[in-house]
């Protein structure tokens, strides 16, 4: 029997059809996630020591160290010394340490408002161990880095710095400054034992803060902080809150929805080669590659926003929600990478619950990859709390302990751990362990 071309056109064309709806109805969604993970319930472990960052932390030779705490000047809340280090033979051996077992490093000391060195007050987010040092003893440690107009007054020459003219409100009160946060880097050489400023990694300068009467948020004028890095491929990779404005802020030219459009959870990039000498050398990126300055204008990854429809808005206002504070790390079992974030929900950026998102793609510097990120989806929720700084830690056993995890690398399970705030009491706990399944 002869069949016409027509008859043929026909069946070409449903199978087509077919091929496409089955290609639809397996594939995933855009951001849409294919690993998910259970929460189990523990006794509460309580860290002893200040937490108010990520945990940084490495191995040094065989021992488990950790960086919490804050150190330096701060003219809301004083000068701090919280920025100390514990050990262990694993991570828990080191998270149950006594206060009275903290050891306070050889810190860079302030410098004098208006000339070099270091300003404010920092936090240790994330220690790099350099691969090189086969002692294990080469750190490099990406700070958080807080200053206000009086600690970093502006340099005309330099551009760096802040002007106290219609400066936002700050946390302690209406005669109080609101901070401004930037990046920088640290250099140890004997394990974390002692320190050596080697500059800032990435910031934004003064035509970027947001000043009044738009900025009500009272916690930054604008910067850039809450970072966690990764490396890989010899570039390190910096996620961090964007808090400036998009542009040149101006008070007549402002627009909330413009602001919104370049915040939330952003990256940059310095090659590893650059730690050493890091002022100038990162670049952020900016929606199709890695091109934008240090102190340039970025783009966000756009998964991780909270759009405006969904109660998203301007980290100036304390109506706004928004994720922050990211904790990356590459999971060995799921070959995936994994991010925990904050969510603020009201004024100071108070929120119950912590969110997490994997990313499939593990050379981030390779196409758009960089934002490959998964829609948030919540991992706690603690109505009447306020949960921040979540982190993944490693557990208590011999495969992480073999393989020297750390918060940057871990396995099929992991510790969660979250500050608490609820009434009088603020704590850094964990109550669950995460298990991942793919």
């Amino acid at each position: 029997m002869k069949l016409n071309k027509g008859y043929f056109l026909i069946v070409l064309i449903i199978v087509s059809a077919l091929a496409v709806f089955s290609s639809f109805i397996n594939k995933r969604k855009p951001n849409e996630a294919k690993n998910s993970f259970t929460l189990i319930s523990t006794p509460k472990f309580k860290f002893n020591s200040f937490v108010d960052c990520n945990m940084a932390e490495a191995w040094v030779g065989d021992t488990f160290r950790i960086f919490p705490g804050k150190y330096g000047e701060d003219p809301l809340w004083g000068y701090a010394h919280d920025l100390k280090y514990a050990d262990g033979k694993n991570a828990d051996e080191a998270f149950n340490r006594s206060m009275n077992e903290f050891i306070e490093p050889v810190l860079p000391p302030n410098t004098a408002p208006g000339t070099k060195g270091l300003h404010g007050a920092v936090w240790f987010e994330t220690v790099y161990q350099d691969e090189k040092d086969k002692r294990g003893k080469t750190l490099f440690a990406v700070y958080h880095n807080e200053n206000y107009p009086a600690t970093l007054p502006y340099d005309s020459v330099t551009g760096e710095g802040y002007i106290d003219n219609n400066w936002p409100q700050g946390l302690t009160g209406a005669k109080t400054p609101a901070a401004v946060c930037r990046i920088g880097i640290m250099k140890s050489t004997d394990g974390g034992k002692s320190w050596a400023n080697k500059g800032i990694f990435i910031e934004d300068l003064q035509p970027r803060m947001i000043l009044k009467p738009h900025n009500t948020s009272v916690t930054f004028a604008g910067g850039v902080g809450d970072p966690s890095a990764v490396a890989h491929s010899g570039w390190l990779y910096l996620f961090y809150g964007e808090y400036g404005y998009p542009g040149v802020y101006s008070n007549a030219g402002y627009n909330p929805q413009m602001e919104w459009s370049g915040q939330c959870i952003s990256v940059a990039r310095i090659a590893i080669d650059d730690l050493d000498n890091p002022a100038g050398k990162a670049k952020r990126w900016d929606g199709k590659g890695f091109y934008a300055d240090y102190n340039g204008i970025g783009s966000p990854v756009h998964s991780l926003q909270i759009p405006i429809n969904e109660g998203g808005g301007p980290a100036s206002s304390p109506d706004s929600k928004f994720h922050w504070g990211p904790s990356v790390s590459w999971n060995s079992y799921l070959k995936c990478w994994v991010m925990l974030m904050a969510k603020s929900e009201g004024p100071s950026w108070k929120g119950s619950s912590i969110y997490i998102s994997f990313n499939e793609n593990e050379d981030l510097g390779k196409g758009n990859n960089i934002e490959g990120w998964t829609k948030p989806q919540i991992l706690v929720n603690k109505p009447g709390h306020i949960v921040w700084y979540p982190s993944l830690q490693p557990m208590n056993n011999k495969e992480d302990v073999s393989a020297k995890n750390t918060c940057l690398r871990l396995g099929k399970e992991a510790r969660l751990f979250y500050k608490d705030m609820h009434g009088d009491t603020s704590e850094y706990i964990s109550e669950y362990i995460i298990r991942f399944s793919k």
